[in-house]
């Protein structure tokens, strides 16, 4: 990818855990560069390692050894508080299981994040702005057991989305959902990427998925075994 600008890059990393019988080496030397304004995958089996490595990415863990940049800054150089300030306006997070609050309407769940985020705009706008960017508008009245797997989901893209970060990471997104579902929420992605500039990184195992990446990484094992520009 030539003449490419990377958001995040990694160097060498190393991540491990104890187990009752020594350590368990999860990441071993991994170097990869996430380009800015498109989308990753990060594509392995069960136990590969791409979970572990995206928390790493998303500075949620700390490796064992190695540097990961993050626009140019170090995040294995940062204080926790720091790190906590990226998380909160830089990257946004999306899950398996989705988490909404289930008292509170699509449009309350993004809202509230919007709160917690320290958000200074017209919260309201904003809100419905992002509903209308993942095709939920229409939905924003509608509590989460009112709503499908894949909308739920969605939902829970647009509560990400909502603080305007530069990069989301989405851990198995489509996992619990099927395969029209996994569909529509993938697209959704897509569009954040061409019409936002939104960075997106995504952890799947669904092969069916990787015809929408821009760049895909293939982990097994906590090694990159492959790695492949569309």
């Amino acid at each position: 990818m030539e003449n490419m600008e990377y958001v995040i890059e990694t160097h060498d990393i190393i991540q491990s855990f104890p187990v009752s019988d020594g350590e368990f080496i999860a990441l071993k030397g991994i170097n990869i560069s996430i380009p800015k304004g498109k989308l990753t995958i990060l594509k392995g089996r069960s136990g590969s390692g791409k979970t572990t490595l995206m928390n790493l990415l998303g500075a949620l863990d700390m490796p064992k050894s190695g540097t990961i940049t993050f626009d140019g800054n170090d995040i294995t150089a940062m204080t926790e508080s720091e790190r906590e300030k990226l998380r909160k306006n830089e990257i946004g997070f999306v899950f398996q299981s989705v988490a909404l609050i289930p008292i509170m309407t699509a449009y309350e769940n993004v809202e509230f994040a919007l709160r917690l985020a320290g958000y200074k705009g017209n919260r309201k706008e904003r809100a419905m702005q992002c509903l209308n960017l993942v095709g939920l508008g229409k939905r924003a009245g509608h509590m989460p057991q009112e709503l499908s797997g894949g909308e739920q989901q969605r939902v829970a893209i647009a509560r990400a989305i909502a603080h305007k970060p530069g990069v989301i990471f989405a851990d198995e997104p489509t996992a619990e959902l099927d395969s029209g579902s996994s569909v529509q929420v993938v697209k959704v992605f897509r569009d954040l990427v061409e019409k936002e500039g939104i960075t997106v990184v995504m952890t799947t195992h669904d092969t069916g998925l990787m015809g929408v990446a821009d760049m895909i990484y293939e982990l097994e094992d906590g090694e990159i075994v492959e790695s492949d520009e569309e």
